[in-house]
C-alpha cells in the first residue's frame, strides 16, 4: 500500500449527509399586516375593511409564500383573516396565519412529507444541522419522524461529529 495516498475515510464510511436546505422550498416570502386596514389602529371596521381589501394591488402577492397577521393589539375577527386568504388565493402560492416562523414550519412540513426518502432506506443519515437558510426546529423533527421507521440510524451534524439520534436494533 502506497503511504503517501490519503484516505478519505468520511466518503467511505456509507454515510449518507441529507441537508433540510435542499427541501427548502424556493419562492418569495411577503407579511400582509392587517394592522393599516384597522380603524384608528385598533378596530376593524367591516365595511372599510371590505373596501380595503376590494382595492388592494392582490398582484403583487403572485407566486409568493404569504403570512398575515396583524402588528398591532387587537381583536381581529377570525372571516377578515379568511377575507384575505380568499382574496389571495388566486396569486400566492401559500397563504399561512401567522408569523414568518409558521409560514416556514408549514412550507417545510409539507416538502417533508412529499419528499420521497426510499433512497435512505437502510441506510446510515446524518441529518446537516448547520446553514443558510431559514429552517426551522419543527423540520427536523417531521424528518427524523419519516426517517426512523426506514433508515438504519440517523444522526445530526457533520460527519466528522455527529450526535446520535436513533439507531434500529
Amino acid at each position: 500500500m502506497d503511504d503517501n495516498i490519503i484516505e478519505n475515510k468520511i466518503a467511505n464510511s456509507g454515510l449518507i449527509t441529507l441537508s433540510l436546505e435542499d427541501y427548502y422550498p424556493k419562492g418569495e416570502r411577503k407579511h400582509l399586516d392587517i394592522a393599516p386596514w384597522l380603524y384608528e389602529g385598533i378596530m376593524l371596521r367591516e365595511k372599510d375593511f371590505r373596501a380595503s381589501v376590494k382595492s388592494h394591488d392582490w398582484s403583487q402577492y403572485q407566486d409568493c409564500y404569504v403570512w398575515v397577521g396583524c402588528s398591532e393589539d387587537a381583536i381581529i375577527p377570525q372571516w377578515a383573516y379568511m377575507l384575505l386568504s380568499s382574496s389571495l388565493a388566486a396569486f400566492a402560492k401559500k397563504v399561512v396565519y401567522g408569523h414568518r416562523e409558521q409560514l416556514e414550519t408549514v412550507l417545510m412540513d409539507e416538502a417533508i412529507q412529499q419528499a420521497d426518502l426510499s433512497e435512505l432506506a437502510d441506510q446510515r443519515v446524518i441529518i446537516k444541522g448547520c446553514g443558510d437558510l431559514p429552517i426551522p426546529p419543527h423540520a427536523y423533527v417531521s424528518l427524523v419522524s419519516r426517517l426512523q421507521p426506514i433508515a438504519k440510524s440517523i444522526m445530526y451534524g457533520e460527519a466528522c461529529s455527529t450526535v446520535p439520534i436513533y439507531k434500529k436494533k
